[in-house]
């Protein structure tokens, strides 16, 4: 029997009023909600930097196309100015796409790499997952609350030159996959972003230091076979520390079992985990 085609695959004009639909419904949750949502701004930094970093746009990507990434830089310059210097003050929500906006080419952005139900393709806007990605590490390092989030739930691409512990980014689609945050501390927090030549980078300020420092493990990580298909296993663990650097709490943040969707000869062999010896902790 032949499935029955959902209203927003009938043709493309479905699909953008299934888009609309969608719009609407999250605005109407929104003011449902009273959320406060972050619209103060100021570009001079506050004094404490809760955590900074810095993550490189220019890629080499087996099969992807390099204007596909030069591309990126102009998208993620052009969202960078819409969320430098947010101000989140204690009690109100961060929201990746209320910042943003729409991201088409009437406000200048340009086709860059989008990934559709598991797979790589281009689409205008494209990129902007790496600034979402970045905010999320810089909030994760922090006593700041998650709210809304989305993981890739694919291995798309070989570790090479990882800088963060896999499975620590986030998908974001507008407007409905948003990233979101809410302030749960006592005092304000600042966020800067900003793009160079070849970096981009982000800083979580507050006017004072938090009492605590917190820290971001991966452990158990390897691959396992699972019917001929490969997974990217481990566990994403955040420790809670104090300023004597004691350890006070271990939480689970993430436990990962990602389909590899790149050629399988990329992985390390050293890597593969034998059945029945995966450790846990």
């Amino acid at each position: 029997m032949k499935k029955r085609k959902l209203f927003c695959e009938i043709s493309p004009l479905c699909y953008k009023i299934s888009l609309r639909k969608e719009y609407l419904l999250r605005d109407i949750r929104d003011a449902a909600s009273r959320e406060r949502f972050a619209r103060e701004f100021n570009t001079v930094p506050l004094p404490a930097v809760v955590k900074s970093h810095c993550s490189r746009i220019m890629r080499k990507l087996e099969g992807v196309d390099m204007e596909l990434q030069r591309n990126k830089a102009v998208n993620l310059r052009l969202a960078c100015a819409k969320v430098n210097g947010i101000v989140i003050k204690p009690g109100e929500v961060f929201s990746f796409w209320r910042l943003v906006g729409n991201p088409d080419e009437k406000h200048g952005y340009l086709e860059g790499l989008v990934i559709n139900h598991g797979k790589l393709e281009r689409g205008v806007g494209g990129g902007l997952c790496q600034l979402a990605n970045l905010i999320h590490w810089l909030v994760l390092n922090s006593p700041l609350t998650v709210t809304e989030l989305v993981h890739h739930s694919d291995a798309l691409f070989p570790d090479s030159g990882r800088r963060v512990p896999f499975g620590t980014g986030t998908s974001v689609f507008y407007k409905n996959v948003d990233y979101r945050f809410k302030n749960t501390t006592d005092r304000p927090v600042q966020l800067l972003v900003w793009v160079t030549e070849s970096e981009l980078y982000g800083e979580l300020r507050a006017p004072e230091p938090f009492p605590y420092i917190y820290r971001i493990t991966e452990e158990n990580q390897g691959y396992i076979e699972e019917d001929g298909e490969f997974f990217r296993i481990s566990q994403v663990y955040r420790l809670t520390l104090d300023r004597e650097r004691r350890v006070l709490r271990r939480e689970l943040v993430l436990d990962n079992h990602s389909r590899v969707m790149y050629d399988y000869s990329l992985i390390p062999e050293g890597q593969i985990i034998t059945p029945g010896l995966r450790k846990l902790t």
